[in-house]
C-alpha cells in the first residue's frame, strides 16, 4: 500500500471522519486486519479561521504548504486535504510538493459523471457555494449547478461555522437543511452535492428527496483507491 498524508485539523471532526473511513474502505477491500499507512498532521485551526475571516488566503496557503512539505519529507507519497473549502489554495499546494494531491471536487465530479448525473445543487461554505474554484471542477465533469441562493448561502455557512465546526448538532439545523434540500428539488435540482465535511452531521444522506453526493465519503473512497494502487 502507498503511504498517504492527510492535512487535518480543518476541523478535528472532519479529520476523525477521514481517518475512520479511509481505514474502513481499505480494510473492506484488503486483508481483515489491514490498516493503511497514514501520516496525519492536525493543524491548529484557530489561526487559519482568523485568516479566513480576514480574507487572508496567502497566510492560509502558507500554512497548508508548510504542512504538505512536512508530510512529504516524512515519507508521504500522496496527499489529501481533509476539508472542502481549503481546496481554494489547491493549486499552490500542488506547486509546492512533488507528490500528487487528490482533489476532492474531482473525486465527486468523476462519481457524478459515472452515475450520469448532470444537474445538481451545491451545499457547503460560502466560499464553496459561490466561488469558482470548486464549482468549475464539477462543471468540467459535465455537471450543471444551480445558481447559489444568497439566503441559503448565509444559512448554510452559518450552520457550518457557528455550530457544526464547534461540535454542536441541533434539530433546528437538521430541519433547516431538509427544507433547503426540498426547495432545491423544487428549483430543478436532480441531486445534492454535500460539499462540507461537517454537513453530514445534520443531513441524512440516505433519506432525502434527492440523491446526495457526500464529498467526505467520496474523497475517502478515492483516497483508499489511491492507497491500494
Amino acid at each position: 500500500m502507498r503511504k498517504l498524508g492527510i492535512i487535518g485539523g480543518l476541523s478535528w471532526i472532519s479529520t476523525r471522519a477521514y481517518y475512520e473511513r479511509i481505514n474502513k474502505f481499505v480494510q473492506k477491500r484488503s486483508a481483515p486486519m489491514a490498516s493503511p499507512p497514514l501520516l496525519i498532521e492536525s493543524l491548529d485551526y484557530a489561526p487559519i479561521a482568523a485568516a479566513k475571516n480576514a480574507d487572508d488566503w496567502d497566510s492560509i496557503a502558507a500554512a497548508l504548504v508548510e504542512s504538505a512539505r512536512r508530510l512529504e519529507s516524512a515519507g508521504a507519497e500522496g496527499l489529501v486535504v481533509a476539508a472542502n473549502t481549503m481546496h481554494k489554495v489547491y493549486d499552490r499546494l500542488t506547486e509546492a510538493v512533488s507528490i500528487p494531491v487528490l482533489h476532492i471536487a474531482d473525486a465527486v465530479g468523476r462519481e457524478m459523471e459515472a452515475a450520469g448525473c448532470t444537474n445538481a445543487a451545491l451545499l457547503g461554505t460560502r466560499f464553496v457555494m459561490t466561488e469558482s474554484f470548486y464549482r468549475q471542477r464539477l462543471v468540467s465533469h459535465g455537471v450543471d449547478l444551480l445558481a447559489p441562493d444568497p439566503a441559503d448561502v448565509e444559512l448554510v455557512d452559518g450552520i457550518i461555522y457557528k455550530e457544526l465546526m464547534l461540535g454542536r448538532v441541533t434539530r433546528d439545523a437538521e430541519r433547516a437543511l431538509k427544507t433547503v434540500i426540498t426547495m432545491k428539488e423544487k428549483a430543478g435540482a436532480e441531486a445534492i452535492v454535500l460539499a462540507c465535511t461537517e454537513l453530514e452531521l445534520v443531513v441524512d444522506t440516505d433519506a432525502n428527496v434527492l440523491p446526495v453526493y457526500d464529498s467526505t465519503d467520496i474523497h475517502c473512497r478515492a483516497a483508499a483507491d489511491w492507497i491500494l494502487g
